[in-house]
């Protein structure tokens, strides 16, 4: 049987479950459903015997948390596309399968997001195995959701009257219905939800963009020659790429092509597109005692249909009388909504951006390369900070223009350059980093280490850096 390549697409921002997903470290970086994130998981169900290395599509800010947690799952992928910019499914699934037609135009690929949650991870090979075929045989075969109730959140698709195990032909794709129209189609028993999920050859999605799409090829294809390698990554071209329209692959090639096969999944699927759906997530083994759902830093007083949930392990979360609601809670931002608003989540990041406010998109603790930080307090000229660096990590050889910082090691070994000095500094030591000074903080442990680092300054932003060298090649 033919190998199939993953391609993980892991650059959107997952407004919808905000204020945990934001734009700096989105949805599928998360541990919504477990210990995992969902990224984590996509990976590690696209993985054994069955499929080659992943290839993942991702945008520059994700990348070093791309790497962090493939690593953490044991797994290591193929190659790493950076998008110079978001511009929909469309570029990045043409930008994969022209990246694999370069060794084999035959090779098969299979596209899926990154945020998906499916269980059963063979009974989902079981159904790729089933799509191998087709595709072998220059059809695009996509993976249709048997629905379990009348959703208006999910597109769908229009299979043969016939349609059961086994590929079958797509008749059309639908929309996002309403409620009555959700209704009928759940009767009829011929449609599918959408899942985003495609298996194809190489050379059968190029010929479906050279038919349906030939704006995406040139463009696409000379981001990929003009593309710069960057540490384990490859870098698209940006001038290219900024031309490109911004469209989906369904409305780009999927409702044009007249090649396309459906094979059927009946088993559980989601794709946690709001609190909604984590809410019924959390109740597929057992249902909840009233439809309460609440996690350990949540209490709930005589409350029905209500997800209560706190990201924050000081901040406890009480619901009294609440009926179909949806309280979340993280470190900076609550959202209280009743369920049935779920996908008008979208609609707070909009206005908190449009009042110019850092939690629209950016959450306290930022992730690095080396680590993260997150800042505990902020005043006038100071600020104070918690510092985790990993096992060998080092920041970048930089200066500031406006700060001076003092380092406190609290927990591991930090090796300090300041100008010409190198030192080791210890649990409970301290230095002094004086304005302008060339400095540089390395782990040379095999353990995180953590630090306070209290700066002092006219400006304390995080564009005061000059770089002198970096071991992960920023800019």
């Amino acid at each position: 049987m033919s190998s199939v390549i993953p391609v993980l697409l892991s650059g959107g921002s997952g407004t919808r479950l905000w204020p945990v997903s934001r734009k700096s470290f989105p949805k599928q970086f998360a541990p919504l459903t477990g210990e995992e994130s969902l990224f984590q998981a996509s990976a590690l169900r696209l993985s054994g015997p069955r499929y080659a290395p992943p290839l993942v599509l991702t945008n520059a800010d994700f990348r070093f948390i791309v790497t962090e947690q493939l690593a953490e799952a044991g797994i290591t992928p193929a190659g790493i596309l950076i998008e110079p910019a978001g511009r929909n499914t469309a570029p990045a699934i043409l930008a994969a399968a022209l990246h694999v037609a370069r060794d084999n135009p035959d090779s098969l690929l299979l596209v899926a997001p990154s945020d998906h949650v499916v269980p059963d991870a063979e009974a989902f090979g079981r159904a790729v195995d089933q799509g191998i075929a087709p595709a072998l045989a220059g059809r695009i075969v996509t993976f249709g959701i048997e629905p379990t109730r009348p959703e208006t959140g999910y597109g769908y698709l229009e299979c043969e009257d016939d349609a059961g195990p086994g590929p079958t032909t797509l008749r059309r794709f639908v929309e996002k219905p309403d409620a009555e129209t959700a209704e009928s189609m759940l009767r009829a028993g011929n449609f599918l939800w959408n899942a985003g999920i495609f298996l194809f050859t190489a050379r059968s999605m190029i010929e479906a963009f050279r038919a349906h799409a030939p704006q995406f090829l040139d463009p696409v294809q000379a981001a990929l020659d003009g593309a710069t390698r960057d540490l384990g990554f490859l870098r698209l071209a940006p001038e290219p790429w900024e031309t490109l329209p911004e469209l989906s692959i369904d409305y780009a090639v999927m409702e044009k092509a007249d090649n396309l096969s459906v094979v059927r999944f009946a088993e559980h699927w989601s794709d946690l597109g709001g609190w909604d759906a984590i809410w019924r997530e959390a109740q597929i083994d057992r249902p909840a005692w009233r439809g309460v759902v609440a996690d350990s830093r949540s209490t709930a007083i005589d409350c029905d249909d209500v997800l209560l949930r706190s990201d924050d392990e000081d901040m406890q979360v009480v619901g009294i009388g609440l009926k179909n609601t949806m309280v979340v809670a993280t470190r900076d931002a609550v959202l209280v909504a009743d369920m049935d608003r779920a996908q008008d989540v979208r609609q707070a990041v909009t206005a908190l951006k449009s009042r110019g406010l850092r939690q629209a998109e950016s959450f306290r603790r930022d992730h690095r390369p080396w680590g993260w930080f997150e800042t505990l307090v902020m005043g006038e000229r100071f600020q104070v900070k918690r510092i985790v660096v990993h096992p060998g990590a080092a920041l970048s050889l930089q200066s500031h223009v406006h700060r001076a910082e003092h380092w406190i090691v609290v927990s591991g070994t930090a090796k300090v350059t300041v100008d010409d000095k190198v030192s080791l500094i210890t649990e409970n030591q301290s230095i002094y980093v004086p304005l302008g000074a060339v400095h540089r903080m390395e782990n040379p442990g095999k353990v995180p280490m953590v630090l306070i680092e209290v700066q002092t300054g006219v400006y304390l932003g995080e564009d005061d850096i000059i770089r002198y060298d970096d071991v992960y090649a920023r800019n």
